[in-house]
């Protein structure tokens, strides 16, 4: 999926993503890069909202499985079970989540466990940069239930 199609996906079916003015920089099935400005997720002391840099990252990872898993011509629902997000630093400029797998050898089994069974979870590391500086990192796991395929996906 190219990164302006992604874009469009995110906008469109998470408004969210249009509020904080996401943009993809980088999506394929191996990682997602996001990126966020400031101004539309700025707090009181002038810095990124936690729950922004959270909420973002959280899309980064969500992103990533959802065009590995179109790649894959797997029909699904995906959604976020659980996350832990570690705030290194204050985020004062715009910041980029670049989201990839926990371990890559857990995708076959996921994908088997998907088409199998239906239902399956895959865990992803997203990791927050700031004017070059890592800011902090989120650890989350998503689950993806089976769909049959239809003609609107």
């Amino acid at each position: 999926m190219k990164p302006r199609d992604l874009e469009q996906y995110l906008h469109d079916h998470i408004p969210l993503s249009r509020a904080m003015q996401v943009t993809v920089l980088h999506s394929s099935p191996d990682e997602v890069t996001l990126e966020a400005p400031l101004a539309p997720n700025i707090n009181h002391q002038e810095t990124v909202f936690g729950g922004s840099a959270s909420a973002v990252a959280i899309l980064a990872g969500w992103s990533l499985l959802h065009v590995r898993l179109a790649a894959a011509g797997i029909p699904n629902r995906l959604v976020i079970q659980r996350n832990t997000m570690h705030y290194d630093q204050p985020i004062s400029a715009t910041f980029t989540a670049h989201a990839r797998l926990v371990n890559q050898e857990d995708w076959e089994l996921f994908s088997r466990t998907l088409r199998r069974k239906g239902r399956a979870r895959l865990a992803t590391r997203c990791e927050l940069v700031s004017a070059g500086v890592p800011v902090g990192h989120l650890e989350a796991s998503y689950v993806a239930l089976r769909q049959a395929a239809t003609a609107a996906q």
